[in-house]
């Protein structure tokens, strides 16, 4: 009668603590990890590939203004070395230790050239956001540029140091041959603006065929290695040839220096025109006897063969004073 529950039959407290008191064992077997390694792709199996360390690693903000910084003191004195000492022995120690640093410590990272695209991008999608470091980083040696011509090529640029360091026999190319190759930089920027703006399928272009990243980083595909190793064996007979024929942000420093209001001159108040410096310059860059600043990469190599001012007069000099 009435409509309660009934207790089920066979079951009471008693049971119920016995069961408690087996179970309890249980829980205090000791863990041990089956293996002593994370899951590797032969394990997991499926095509899965273990994804690409970020490299390089992100830096404090304090270290990226540090960058930006030793940036701007290095294109200071490549224009005080260039300009003023006029000394190439004194450009060459800058471009190693530039190279030590923004190719080998910083891994290329702090580049005008990569920066393009980003800056360009920014331009155009306000959803796409960049970091002022980069910002900096792009504009600073153009508007040096403005003012003094390409200090930033001439023993700041680490991709610019590596090939100048490797070039040990120079040899003069055809001027119509080398102001047609000088066309192609102007259309890998283009076609690096266009894929970087796209809607769909962006791709940055520059970073991804960067020629000497590889090296700064000490890995890469393998045929990313070969094309820079490609450049750097043609650099040690073709003056900077990734600078000269395809370097896009080579392009723009060309347009700005055009604005520049001082740039390299042979000699500081009067031209020999013994013609020496021409068969000094490996790149193209004196037409006349007189340095096309659009097109001088700040190498200083004609004040070494100069014998009126420059490293080759100096040792003059000072050969007469000792004697």
């Amino acid at each position: 009668m009435g409509g309660g529950l009934k207790p089920a039959r066979g079951f009471s407290p008693a049971a119920a603590l016995l069961l408690l008191a087996t179970a309890l064992p249980a829980q205090t077997i000791p863990y041990q990890r089956p293996v002593d390694e994370a899951p590797q792709e032969r394990s997991i199996g499926g095509g899965y590939k273990t994804p690409a360390v970020q490299r390089p690693l992100p830096r404090n903000s304090w270290l990226q203004v540090l960058d930006v910084g030793v940036l701007a003191a290095a294109m200071g004195i490549s224009s005080w070395l260039v300009l003023k000492r006029r000394s190439r022995k004194s450009l060459v120690a800058l471009a190693i230790g530039s190279l030590a640093y923004f190719g080998f410590y910083r891994e290329g990272c702090i580049c005008p050239i990569g920066s393009i695209q980003n800056v360009a991008l920014a331009l155009i999608d306000p959803r796409y956001s960049i970091p002022m470091v980069v910002t900096a980083t792009f504009f600073l040696p153009l508007v040096m540029a403005v003012f003094v011509g390409r200090a930033f090529c001439g023993g700041v640029c680490a991709l610019g140091a590596i090939q100048e360091l490797v070039l040990i026999k120079p040899v003069q190319v055809p001027r119509r041959l080398d102001q047609a190759l000088g066309l192609l930089k102007y259309v890998y920027l283009g076609l690096a603006i266009f894929f970087v703006l796209k809607p769909a399928g962006r791709d940055f272009l520059i970073c991804r065929f960067d020629p000497f990243v590889d090296f700064f980083r000490r890995t890469g595909p393998p045929h990313m290695l070969l094309l820079g190793g490609a450049f750097l064996l043609a650099g040690m007979f073709i003056g900077r040839p990734y600078c000269r024929y395809l370097c896009p942000y080579g392009g723009l420093l060309a347009w700005c220096t055009r604005l520049a209001r001082r740039g390299v001159t042979i000699t500081p108040d009067k031209e020999l025109d013994c013609g020496l410096c021409s068969e000094a310059c490996p790149y193209g860059a004196i037409e006349k006897m007189r340095a096309v600043r659009q097109n001088c990469l700040y190498c200083a190599r004609c004040y070494a063969a100069c014998p009126r001012d420059g490293d080759l007069a100096h040792a003059k000099a000072q050969l007469v004073t000792l004697s």
